[in-house]
């Protein structure tokens, strides 16, 4: 597996309150994306604890994982992460209100188990298609999933940034886990936060992804792109293939 990874505060915000990592361990993957929720005070405290917290769960855990075992791990530390948060922001008045999405692929080179809160997404590509694998945990969402908003219509909508769910909120949270199989070796993850998805349509995104090379450089253009129309927000993009080169790059 090969992986490049990038987070970008944008061209408007002082605060970049998106977090990345990558961690790997005995033949698996773990990569973690989470966006700080806006607004709130210590969205970048919210959105880092998730990401060293289950971080750490990843480096202190015995391998190697089933689907089944994998499934039930991932959503474990997203659980044991959330609780974390919430009794962050109870202990620490400066914390108060913080919460952030997360978007976690867990891979070994047979399957990948994708666990989501928020609207943080992942995309799979494969064989020249790209389709959305988490759906958003959002006002909007929800609307299009029972046929009350129209796809169209959710992109434009004034309360398209209000997310129904997310980390540190409550002190019980329900993540969405997707277990999934790699098909061949050219397939491929997308995992991002909004700041991407709101600047480039899905059809952008795969055209991009279907037009080169999985590199680092890449993961620059789709930020750069997002930042040219404007950047009003953090831009965070983690890319993973399950091919046999093993890269791995930050910036």
């Amino acid at each position: 597996m090969k992986y490049y990874i990038q987070s970008d505060k944008g061209k408007i915000r002082k605060v970049n309150e998106d977090a990345v990592d990558v961690f790997e361990k005995d033949g698996y993957l773990l990569a973690i994306v989470a966006d700080g929720m806006g607004g709130h005070q210590a969205g970048d405290i919210a959105s880092r604890l998730t990401v060293e917290g289950m971080g750490n769960k990843w480096i202190n855990s015995d391998h190697p994982f089933s689907k089944e075992s994998a499934s039930e791990w991932l959503k474990e530390a997203i659980t044991e992460v959330n609780l974390q948060i919430y009794q962050k922001s109870l202990d620490d008045i400066n914390c108060q209100g913080m919460g952030t999405t997360v978007v976690a692929a867990l891979c070994s080179e047979q399957f990948v188990i994708i666990g989501h809160v928020g609207d943080s997404r992942c995309y799979f590509l494969q064989d020249g298609e790209m389709k959305q694998v988490t759906a958003d945990h959002s006002l909007v969402g929800e609307l299009v999933r029972s046929g009350q908003l129209s796809e169209a219509d959710a992109e434009v909508h004034p309360r398209k940034n209000v997310i129904l769910k997310a980390l540190g909120t409550e002190k019980d949270v329900e993540p969405d886990i997707i277990p999934m199989d790699w098909h061949n070796d050219d397939s491929q993850l997308l995992l991002c936060t909004d700041g991407l998805t709101n600047k480039l349509s899905d059809q952008e995104i795969q055209s991009l992804l279907t037009g080169e090379t999985l590199s680092q450089s890449l993961v620059e253009q789709l930020i750069e792109r997002a930042n040219t129309r404007g950047g009003e927000d953090n831009i965070t993009v983690a890319l993973i293939s399950n091919a046999d080169q093993k890269a791995g790059d930050q910036l």
